[in-house]
């Protein structure tokens, strides 16, 4: 076999390989919200927490926590 030969049999395979790649990894399914345009007042009314442990109102030690939070990030960089 001659070179030219190795050089076209080498155009052919790489295009073949970058044709493969375009197809297999090419445009991903894009989809939306079904539920997107909502009437609801409240833009934050489908976000919930299921946290177990939560503070009572008024507990001094939730907000010297928050507190302590606040000066960290004021002070940090």
């Amino acid at each position: 076999m001659s070179i030219a030969n190795h050089q076209v049999i080498t155009k052919i395979l790489v295009s073949a390989a970058v044709a493969l790649v375009s197809w297999v990894g090419g445009a991903a399914p894009a989809s939306a919200d079904p539920n997107g345009a909502s009437t609801d007042p409240n833009p934050f009314g489908a976000l919930s927490c299921n946290c177990q442990m939560t503070a009572p109102p008024g507990n001094t030690a939730l907000k010297e926590a928050i507190d302590q939070g606040i000066r960290n990030g004021l002070s940090a960089g």
